[in-house]
């Protein structure tokens, strides 16, 4: 088990207890076109209300334009150290269905797809860090998004590289332990506080 293994109150899969965020990536490693579909295919079946499908994704390996762009819209402490990852994924989610309707649901679903690309990343053997920290309007403004769609997240993805290579205040937050909000403070019945879970706190 890694020392980065979620402490789960009960055994989960493990692409799901083994999946962290890291910081650290090898500058060195590039993506294969097999592994860049497997990432993208993961992302594209993922479930969606009426199967409307609102996410769309720019994609930008190390050293193309659409890298470049993305990670230009990152703020500064995300530039600190994305730069090393071998993939930038913007997710851009459709604010309105097919018949000019807003598309309530359409964040939600977005969220859904990015999930199942960082699933299959760590799948992959790979790990993916997805951020807020960027300026959507710079990456409207430099990728040509349409109005109607908003961008909500920035992903790297790469292979892990060792954390002593990163600055010392973010050395420390890779090797700090791994923490949730225990059950019983999440998971609640018959009224909002009363706790689920109560046996399988963790």
């Amino acid at each position: 088990m890694s020392p980065r293994t979620a402490n789960t109150a009960v055994a989960v899969h493990p692409l799901l207890a083994e999946r962290w965020s890291p910081r650290s990536f090898d500058a060195r490693h590039t993506i294969t076109d097999e592994q860049l579909v497997s990432l993208l295919e993961a992302a594209r079946w993922a479930p969606s209300a009426h199967n409307s499908q609102p996410w769309r994704f720019l994609v930008g390996r190390r050293g193309d334009t659409t890298y470049q762009r993305l990670f230009a819209t990152l703020l500064s402490g995300n530039r600190l150290w994305a730069g090393n990852s071998s993939l930038l994924i913007a997710a851009v989610t459709a604010e309105r269905l097919e018949n000019g309707t807003p598309h309530h649901g359409a964040a939600y679903d977005t969220g859904l797809a990015v999930a199942q690309l960082a699933v299959q990343a760590h799948a992959l053997g790979l790990h993916a860090h997805q951020m807020g920290g960027f300026d959507p309007e710079q990456l409207r403004t430099s990728l040509g998004i349409p109005d109607d769609y908003r961008p909500l997240s920035v992903t790297a993805i790469g292979a892990l590289a060792a954390a002593d290579l990163l600055p010392q205040e973010l050395r420390d937050r890779e090797t700090v332990a791994r923490e949730r909000r225990p059950l019983a403070e999440t998971f609640f019945a018959e009224g909002w506080g009363n706790s689920f879970l109560v046996r399988h706190d963790g």
